[in-house]
């Protein structure tokens, strides 16, 4: 059969599987004079006169191996040492042993090219210097640094015990809508797309809030998700438009029920995947032992800005107190008091917030789906946990009155409709699903990014995203120093 002229002819028809009995890890735990047989990426590869050594990296780290001329023969010693190159893929049968340095070797009598680089990887093995380079090319992020594989499977063990301790504890694992008809279950502008089969415009989720009390309302009393949600908004180091939150619904608990949870649930990841409870992020040890001290909202803001939020209910009472403070803001651009008493708190109290601590009793207009606290109906039965600044936690006793509910998320439609672009949309179908009866019950959202970032002392969420989103370049390729060569100027994003 004739072939296209213009279709590459592979140079050598290379295997589709190797067997194999061991990973690198392990293999490095085996006693001498065991055979092995592993397979990986050669991430070094050095001629010593008639002995070879190089180091084969897999999922689980990387193991030396090595070839000598006096065991193979000049013929397949010289071929081998020709033929292997940093970047390809191999692999390797043989016995193990320890060189007169201490390192587990295996010696390999059998090779096999299971893919060979086409491109020639950066020379700076130790580490890839360039941010840019680590966020859009992780791969050879991965490749390169083990601090960012460690990172990285520190996240993933995170995941895993956080999903454990909520199973132990009776929750079940659901799923629910990433295109939603409206973005409800947080205040955030979204994203919008376009359903061709349905000709319809859905907004990506912000948050799967709504969807959730849904599934308790269907009689499934303990639900959490693990999943993205996406807001389309600025990007900082500890802001990310498309993130990872871990959301959960328990009826019949309040708020109260969820503090004491969460607590125990962050302690256990501390204690199994951490080793400890105090961690050290950019040089300060962040205690989570003992009681975290629990701080009301409103307190906090006048003591740190001389504003009684208690007195200045109104937007326009509000905005000449926070102009005299000189935030650098400016309080014409907010157009509701709950969007501007948000913003005060983040440039006032929030900074000073490094130990963990909770945040309790916010004021009712800050959030629509929370319930009133019956004894002060100005504020809620909710809490934040932060950390070095971060809101890593919110939580609160969920609104589940539908004349109630109905009300205040009218109140939001009339914000939006008043330009505030960051407000909730009203779902008939989740007030429809509140009518029908929905039980008491109390939900959390848990920033997985951040939540992994503290304990992995990352200072940016990117550090910790697998593939993080980046501004568009036109021909970006990676020179041999491991920075990035584009046809034209790479601009940072803001973090």
């Amino acid at each position: 059969m004739d072939t296209d002229a213009s279709t590459p002819t592979p140079a050598e028809r290379l295997p589709a599987r190797f067997e194999t009995t061991t990973f690198a890890a392990d293999a490095r735990e085996l006693p001498d004079d065991t055979p092995a047989r592993l397979a990986g990426r050669v991430v070094l590869w050095r001629q010593f006169g008639g002995l070879c050594f190089g180091h084969v990296l897999d999922g689980t780290g990387t193991v030396q191996f090595s070839i000598k001329r006096d065991e193979l023969g000049d013929e397949a010693f010289d071929h081998w040492n020709k033929e292997i190159g940093v970047g390809d893929f191999v692999g390797l049968g043989g016995v193990m042993y320890t060189t007169r340095k201490g390192e587990k070797t295996l010696g390999a009598t059998e090779i096999v090219i299971l893919q060979r680089a086409q491109r020639q990887m950066p020379d700076k093995w130790a580490g890839i210097a360039s941010p840019e380079v680590r966020y859009r090319k992780r791969y050879l992020d991965l490749i390169a640094n083990q601090e960012s594989r460690e990172r990285f499977r520190t996240r993933f063990a995170i995941i895993q015990r956080i999903r454990s301790f909520l199973e132990a504890n009776r929750f079940v694992e659901v799923e629910t809508p990433i295109l939603q008809d409206a973005a409800a279950g947080a205040a955030a502008r979204p994203f919008i797309t376009h359903h061709n089969a349905l000709d319809q415009d859905f907004y990506l989720r912000i948050s799967p809030e709504t969807y959730l009390k849904r599934v308790v309302a269907g009689s499934f009393d303990r639900v959490f998700e693990i999943g993205r949600n996406f807001r389309n908004e600025g990007t900082d180091p500890s802001h990310l438009q498309e993130f990872t939150m871990l959301e959960w619904y328990a009826a019949y608990w309040d708020f109260r029920d969820n503090m004491r949870f969460v607590r125990e649930l962050i302690l256990a990841v501390l204690d199994d995947v951490i080793g400890s409870r105090v961690v050290e992020f950019q040089g300060v040890a962040l205690d989570f032992d003992g009681d975290w001290p629990e701080l009301d909202f409103r307190d906090e803001v006048q003591r740190r800005t001389g504003i009684d939020l208690r007195a200045l209910t109104t937007l326009d009472a509000l905005k000449p107190a926070v102009a005299a403070l000189d935030l650098d803001v400016d309080v014409n651009d907010f157009h509701s008091w709950a969007s501007l008493v948000d913003a005060l708190y983040k440039r006032t109290v929030r900074p000073h917030l490094i130990q963990p601590c909770f945040v309790t009793n916010q004021p009712t207009e800050l959030v629509p789906l929370a319930r009133r606290n019956d004894d002060d109906p100005t504020q809620l039965d909710m809490f934040q946990v932060v950390v070095n600044e971060w809101e890593i936690v919110k939580a609160y006793s969920e609104l589940v009155d539908p004349v109630d509910q109905l009300a205040r998320l009218q109140e939001q439609v009339a914000l939006r409709e008043a330009g505030d672009d960051e407000t909730m949309m009203l779902e008939e179908d989740f007030i429809e699903c509140m009518e029908y009866g929905m039980p008491p019950m109390s939900g959390l959202g848990l920033g997985i990014d951040r939540f992994v970032a503290l304990l992995t002392d990352a200072p940016n969420l990117r550090d910790v995203v697998l593939f993080p989103s980046m501004r568009r370049v036109v021909g970006d390729t990676v020179d041999h120093d491991g920075e990035t060569d584009a046809s034209e100027t790479i601009e940072a994003d803001p973090a």
